[in-house]
């Protein structure tokens, strides 16, 4: 292997200072030239990063198992703009459909990605550097010249812009943890990413009280970029506690290591344990041991263990740290909650990034490129309350009460939202822009590595943890009812019965795989893998697929249905009492664009279009390309009300439903003449009810009429 040239290494001071941007205020001009220079030292510094990798194919090696290797996330930074311009309508075109289909979805936190990398031939880095490059000159050319007016919020198109800036700043952070875990000698010294070079022994930790009071918590307004957990409104009532003066040092956390922590099962959850043996761990991922001398892996060298920096532990095992320091001292030591980080948080600080001269703690790229002693950066008579390694908590996330998703972003938090993702605070020290501010709120698989490590409270308040979610938020559970609910009306399960129709029109035919296209909560595609082999269900909205892959991956789904104004009713739903239990075994759902479909989606005996083309924004280029999914001979069943809607498709986007040449044109009509090169009608149309429950005594009632088409060649 050949070392890649370091001749054009980006060493520009100036990449590591920087702030988000303030969006409520200051002149448009001034605040457009201020958006291109993020923009650009944005750009710059995530590919600064990947400057450490040595060789080429460095950028294929899997680094984690559970996500896709470096070349996705170099491809994937730059895509994300261009998904997301698409969605804000700011542009109309794509750069690369295929790259923007292959790094569209990461494996970071949804357990329905494909994690098989069989399925992907990666590009070689220097045309992912290329489209890299396009994208800046297209994303440039977009701030220069889109109109600009005063204040940016989340309807603004320069949300977008935004969006995506911040976006690769979180990516900067994540990638450098995967750098973290690659093998040594992949990955080189760079003179932009000194690490501290201060270490000694350790500080010895004590508790000081923290009084009581109460604590709001959420945003509501735009004056800086936010993500959407960060709207809303949120109180709390803390009761007094104690707080660690410091973070837990390597030298704390090597106390539990020689008890024995590693092997006691009593300290562990059963999560924790079962991850513990599963990865046969005896220390944190970071350390190494060598003849009895204990390393610490940075990003890019290994250094002698610094005792005084934070230890950098996932939350399984902070919280196992927790739970046999309790016993070793007898106190009750637990992590804090979300709200009682924040509380303590504003008792100690009165800044926020953009605003403070300097950073007040080791974060935002300020000071090194790692950790540094937990002793160095004062905030009282407390050390870290930001900086050095984030924080874990107690808290699964979930939403502020007010909590909505952005329109173009649906997917960003919601896949959390399922109880097994934990929050962490305070940031660390390569924690820039949104990720370095007071409200943000970013929460990880308590399994997984981040530069994260702890603080620990004593408390006589138990942490509230929420144990059982009900899905509750109104779209969805309206899909969750409609696809394992009630039936009114005299009007069977819609879902059901299409799924039935399709399995009917295949009978004799060979049933190995289906696609079932716009699969949503996923009653669908249970029901056809009860004959297929195999069957898969795609959506574009990552959001409404994870109640179905939750009832697949737990057995059952609990939804709340609304009845009228705030009153609620709550529901369950179980795969055996459905009789699908065996068959969602052969079940995959997965996040895809119909309109973008990757190469790897192929092969299909059947593919089920249903209540789908008239809500994608480019029907016809779908109905052009899906003949590429389906072996010959295969069957695409389509169903469709064809409510054609501005909302979703530009009326120059209609299949029909307008006067071609002055006659009336139909769907119907349109879809023969779309797909006639490939395909022929298979039988006659049919008509198929659904009922659409909203509340008690609001629904919708449709007709949609089905089309069944045979694949000639």
């Amino acid at each position: 292997m050949r070392e890649r040239p370091t001749d054009k290494w980006r060493t520009d001071l100036s990449l590591r200072q920087t702030k988000t941007i303030i969006l409520d205020s200051g002149d448009a001009e001034d605040k457009r030239r201020e958006i291109l220079a993020y923009f650009q030292k944005s750009f710059d510094i995530d590919e600064a990063l990947l400057e450490m990798l040595r060789y080429d194919e460095t950028f294929y090696l899997r680094a984690d198992p559970l996500r896709h290797p470096l070349i996705f996330y170099f491809g994937h930074t730059a895509v994300f703009y261009v998904n997301k311009l698409l969605m804000a309508k700011v542009i109309d075109k794509r750069t690369d459909p295929k790259f923007e289909s292959m790094f569209a979805v990461g494996v970071d936190e949804m357990s329905w990605d494909d994690l098989d990398e069989s399925h992907y031939d990666w590009p070689a880095v220097e045309a992912v550097q290329s489209y890299r490059d396009k994208v800046r000159e297209l994303v440039a050319g977009l701030i220069k010249n889109m109109p600009l007016t005063m204040p940016i919020d989340w309807d603004s198109p320069w949300w977008a812009i935004l969006m995506g800036i911040e976006h690769s700043r979180i990516h900067l952070e994540t990638s450098s943890v995967l750098i973290r875990q690659l093998p040594l000698e992949h990955v080189r010294k760079h003179p932009l990413w000194e690490i501290c070079i201060e270490a000694g022994e350790a500080p010895v930790n004590e508790l000081i009280y923290i009084a009581s009071g109460d604590i709001m918590l959420g945003k509501d307004d735009n004056e800086l970029y936010g993500w959407d957990n960060e709207y809303g409104s949120h109180k709390a009532e803390i009761n007094r506690f104690k707080a660690s003066k410091y973070l837990v040092s390597n030298r704390e956390y090597l106390n539990f290591i020689e008890a024995g922590g590693y092997g006691k099962q009593k300290y562990w959850t059963d999560e924790g344990w079962s991850w513990k043996e599963y990865e046969k761990s005896d220390m944190p991922r970071f350390w190494r041991k060598e003849g009895g001398r204990y390393k610490l892996r940075c990003v890019a060298e290994e250094v002698d263990m610094p005792w005084n920096w934070p230890v950098e532990v996932n939350q399984l095992e902070a919280k196992a740290f927790c739970n046999w320091k309790s016993e070793a001292t007898g106190k009750k030591l637990r992590l804090p909650t979300e709200e009682e980080w924040y509380y303590l948080r504003d008792s100690h600080m009165e800044t926020d990034q953009p605003y403070w001269e300097e950073a007040p703690g080791n974060i935002n790229l300020e000071y090194y490129s790692s950790s540094c002693a937990v002793d160095k950066f004062a905030f009282g008579e407390f050390y870290d309350i930001v900086g050095n390694v984030w924080q874990w908590t107690e808290t699964p996330i979930t939403g502020y009460r007010g909590f909505r998703v952005h329109p173009i972003y649906d997917d960003f938090s919601v896949p959390t939202f399922d109880g097994r993702h934990n929050l962490m605070k305070g940031g660390s020290w390569i924690s820039t822009g949104n990720e370095a501010i007071r409200d943000s709120r970013y929460a990880f698989r308590r399994h997984f590595y981040q530069h994260a490590g702890l603080r620990y409270i004593e408390s006589n308040s138990e942490a509230v943890v929420k144990a059982d979610v009900y899905e509750s938020d109104p779209i969805i559970t309206q899909y969750c009812e409609f696809h394992f609910g009630a039936e009114y009306f005299g009007v069977a399960s819609y879902p059901k019965r299409i799924a039935e129709f399709c399995l009917e029109q295949m009978a004799g035919k060979h049933k190995g795989k289906a696609l079932d296209i716009g699969c949503a909560v996923g009653r669908v595609s249970f029901e056809l893998a009860r004959e297929f082999d195999n069957v898969t269900g795609l959506d574009f909205s990552a959001r409404i697929i994870r109640p179905g892959v939750e009832l697949k991956e737990e057995g059952y789904l609990r939804y709340t249905r609304l009845e009228e104004g705030e009153l609620e009713s709550y529901h369950e739903v179980k795969l055996a009492e459905l009789g699908l239990e065996e068959a969602a075994r052969r079940v995959e759902l997965y996040q895809a664009d119909a309109c973008n479909l990757k190469a790897l989606y192929t092969g299909y005996d059947l593919v089920l279009a249903s209540n789908l083309i008239d809500r994608l924004a480019y029907p016809k280029r779908f109905l052009e390309m899906i003949h590429e999914q389906i072996n010959p001979g295969g069957l695409l069943i389509i169903a469709s009300p064809y409510s054609w809607d501005e909302a979703f498709t530009g009326k120059e986007n209609w299949l029909g439903g307008y006067r071609k040449d002055g006659e009336p044109y139909t769907t119907l009509e349109a879809l023969g003449d779309i797909l006639g090169e490939h395909f022929e009608m298979a039988a006659e149309p049919v008509e198929m009810e659904m009922v659409i429950r909203e509340t008690k005594r609001k629904f919708q009632h449709t007709r949609t009429e089905v089309t069944v088409w045979s694949k000639t060649k």
